[in-house]
């Protein structure tokens, strides 16, 4: 299976494209940072949606796993969060892509192993994980590689405990 995270941002939106083969080994196809200038808000949405539909054509994922909506403490940065997220789930609907959301705890629970891991723990242990040179940098590019190994981690813990006839979505996330 292969799978696109996208880790949403205003600023800077990561993605990375991780495949599990049978046997539940992990390899790295892709991963990067759409970097937004400070244009209008339009113009960084239409880029992020570019550059997300030129990634799925040429890594051809099977599924999309953002991070699900979480609460803000700025209103403005959330709205545009939001707004950056919408477009993420569009292209990759467009893309006739199922998009599958997780918790930030469940995205470091299923990576780290603890729900509260800073960082820096997300960056080493991704980098671990995927056999990396180096912990990902900047740390959008890590969060979207461990969205991406989350969802491959609860699909197959799912598929073992249930069989793989008639699998819907795994109880710990939501389908968007």
């Amino acid at each position: 299976m292969r799978v696109l995270g996208i880790d949403c941002g205003s600023e800077f939106t990561g993605y990375g494209v991780v495949e599990q083969d049978d046997g539940g080994s992990l390899r790295h196809l892709a991963s990067g940072v759409i970097r937004l200038r400070r244009d209008a808000l339009e113009l960084r949405l239409k880029k992020i949606c570019e550059e997300l539909s030129s990634i799925i054509a040429i890594y051809q994922p099977e599924q999309v796993a953002i991070e699900d909506v979480f609460y803000a403490v700025n209103v403005k940065s959330a709205l545009k969060l939001g707004h950056v997220r919408g477009v993420a789930m569009l292209t990759a609907a467009q893309a006739g892509l199922e998009v599958v959301a997780y918790a930030p705890l469940a995205i470091k629970s299923a990576v780290v192993g603890y729900g509260r891991a800073g960082k820096s723990q997300v960056q080493a242990m991704v980098a671990r994980l995927l056999n990396l040179p180096s912990p990902p940098e900047p740390p959008d590019v890590a969060d979207a590689l461990a969205l991406a190994i989350c969802h491959l981690h609860t699909t197959r813990t799912f598929r073992r405990q249930h069989g793989s006839t008639g699998w819907r979505q795994p109880g710990s996330c939501s389908s968007t």
